[in-house]
């Protein structure tokens, strides 16, 4: 048995790290001899400062899918093509668009300088930002701003690539086609119905779609309809994330004895 968790607004929230509450059930999934994934927007070097040094040995997914990553090293990842990027550069340009876009380790940035992203944006200093022409491979692209985000937007869907659009933060979030968190999984051999997935946001739907159980944290449309349970965010919502945790790991952990 395999327990998968996002991190941002699922397990860690506001940008900060796992909450001692949430690792001690972590930390008792693992004592159970429960295998635990992190599977995260955030590229590998902005997951590691929010998850505890004791899990740094665990295999983590990052940038929706495009990366993974053992004992805090890439060790595979999926990038956009040359020429998929030369038609994303090309976009970019014409519709004045900022961005930061990601390569496996360093990126490249030209957002506002207080654009809310900034805050996650590698607070270990475990990076370099480059210039793009120095960024290869390029496994992400988050467009933050534009003249024209909805035009553009629209020619993005014309080209090979998939396209998260997160609505409540007005960024386009552009993953190499086929990519996600299931993808992942499946590339290092999870099979389909043998793990639990605790998600919140519609990058986490792939990866609902095939688990064996899934919990999601908050309320997010794309996701309820494969929800089996739903946490509130209200009240001491840690706490119960971390009771949910432990729930589910005796039930599933006594059905396999």
């Amino acid at each position: 048995m395999k327990f998968v968790f996002d991190l941002d607004g699922t397990i860690c929230f506001k940008g900060q790290p796992i909450s001692d509450r949430i690792i001690q059930s972590l930390s008792e999934l693992i004592d159970l001899g429960i295998e635990v994934i992190f599977a995260s927007a955030r590229p590998i070097r902005d997951m590691l400062p929010v998850i505890d040094e004791a899990f740094h040995h665990c295999t983590m997914i990052g940038g929706n899918g495009s990366l993974i990553a053992k004992e805090g090293k890439v060790i595979k990842s999926h990038s956009f093509s040359i020429h998929e990027m030369t038609q994303i550069k090309c976009l970019i340009d014409a519709y004045d668009a900022t961005y930061l876009i990601d390569g496996e380790w360093d990126y490249a940035y030209t957002g506002p300088e207080n654009h809310p992203i900034l805050q996650n944006l590698d607070p270990a200093n475990l990076a370099n930002k480059v210039s793009l022409e120095a960024l290869h491979p390029i496994v992400k692209v988050l467009i933050l701003t534009s003249n024209h985000m909805e035009t553009l937007a629209e020619e993005l869907s014309k080209l090979n690539v998939y396209i998260n659009k997160h609505s409540n933060e007005n960024v386009l979030d552009i993953s190499p086609n086929g990519i996600n968190k299931w993808s992942a999984l499946k590339s290092i051999g999870v099979e389909e119905n043998t793990y639990i997935a605790f998600g919140n946001d519609a990058n986490d739907r792939a990866m609902f779609e095939h688990a064996l159980h899934t919990v999601m944290i908050g309320h997010h449309e794309q996701l309820a309809s494969l929800a089996k349970e739903t946490i509130s965010l209200k009240g001491d919502y840690e706490q119960d994330i971390a009771n949910k945790i432990r729930t589910l790991s005796e039930k599933y952990r006594l059905l396999q004895i």
